[in-house]
């Protein structure tokens, strides 16, 4: 889509879309306008197309009174405007070769990741695991998707360990497996995808608590794999739960796409790790009020985000957090403006 303001490009967007071979190029493109524009509201007055439309009337008209003036679907024969369509026929091929010469690349990445590693297909779903901890209080987990060698941070999800006694990446690995798996057994909506591929930072010893964790499952042969690293914290190669090592920087792609999945995973558990740690020292700063316990705390940052717009709030403001009242409103702001 290419926008135009006063004969100018203005701005281009670009989707890729599979549709069915069968479906004629009138059909597909009156869903391609409709899903693009309705609902928008601004709207061009003038939408360029490459053909008719089967229900062009009723789709100029819907467009049009969605913003109150005319908008018109014109389908140009000749002259500048004709030219404007083709350099945009123009643009969405060469975005078309790009995507494929691209997707062509990375399955082939994933074919030879999948012939490393003795699998019978490449992984088309990816799921790689980190724990991060600073002492018994502090251990979290991330997990990092990767769908078709790509990261999909949508599904990305953080654990926040519970009943831990001090650091322990084996029974930290079980736990966040067992429970991010309960979830794929019973079912649980869009937490329910099973993964080719399991990645896990660290050696044979985290391997095998995956591996335990699954046991008896009906994911209990999703293959699974370490990663480890050298002295200079870089990754040196994969690793099975018997302890044998696969080598993986003789290929320098997967040596890179498999480090770059071991940083993201490590970085994503790190970030959660420092702004919990932040959330705790945020709420001790308001502990420390006397008569404000972890409660009060809690909803004071759930309201206002952080410490300084809690300092920042009048004796009103602070009567609007839930089970704040009038005089413990009063106390807060007094002791907040004391310096406390």
């Amino acid at each position: 889509v290419l926008h135009y303001m006063e004969g100018e490009l203005a701005a281009k967007d670009m989707d890729l879309l599979e549709t069915p071979m069968e479906e004629d190029e009138e059909e597909v493109l009156s869903s391609l306008v409709r899903e693009y524009y309705v609902g928008r509201s601004r709207l061009p007055r003038q939408i360029l197309l490459p053909c008719e439309l089967p229900d062009q009337v009723p789709l100029t008209r819907m467009l049009s009174e969605q913003v109150g003036r005319r908008v018109e679907l014109v389908t140009p024969q000749r002259g500048a405007k004709m030219d404007l369509i083709r350099l945009a026929n123009q643009n969405a091929a060469e975005e078309v070769a790009r995507a494929t010469t691209r997707e062509e690349r990375q399955n082939k990445l994933l074919e030879a990741l999948a012939r490393m590693l003795g699998m019978e297909e490449p992984p088309r779903r990816m799921e790689s695991y980190d724990i991060s901890n600073t002492g018994a209080s502090d251990i979290v987990a991330s997990m990092v998707v990767y769908v078709d060698g790509r990261p999909l941070k949508r599904d990305y999800r953080r654990f926040k360990l519970k009943d831990m006694d001090g650091p322990d990446d084996y029974a930290s690995m079980e736990q966040v497996i067992t429970r991010r798996f309960r979830h794929e057994i019973e079912g649980d909506g869009d937490f329910a995808h099973r993964p080719d591929l399991l990645l896990i930072d660290g050696g044979r010893g985290q391997v095998g608590a995956v591996r335990q964790a699954l046991r008896g499952t009906a994911l209990e042969n999703v293959p699974t794999f370490g990663m480890v690293k050298d002295d200079h914290h870089r990754t040196r190669a994969i690793v099975d739960d018997a302890g044998g090592e696969i080598a993986i920087n003789r290929n320098r792609n997967i040596f890179t796409f498999v480090t770059n999945i071991q940083d993201e995973t490590h970085r994503y558990a790190n970030d959660y790790r420092k702004r919990a740690m932040k959330k705790r020292s945020y709420a001790a700063t308001l502990t420390a009020i006397p008569g404000v316990g972890e409660k009060t705390s809690a909803a004071l940052l759930a309201h206002f985000k952080t410490v300084a717009a809690v300092k920042a709030a009048s004796i009103s403001d602070l009567e609007e957090v839930k089970g704040i009242s009038h005089a413990k409103a009063e106390m807060l702001y007094n002791a907040l403006r004391n310096g406390v």
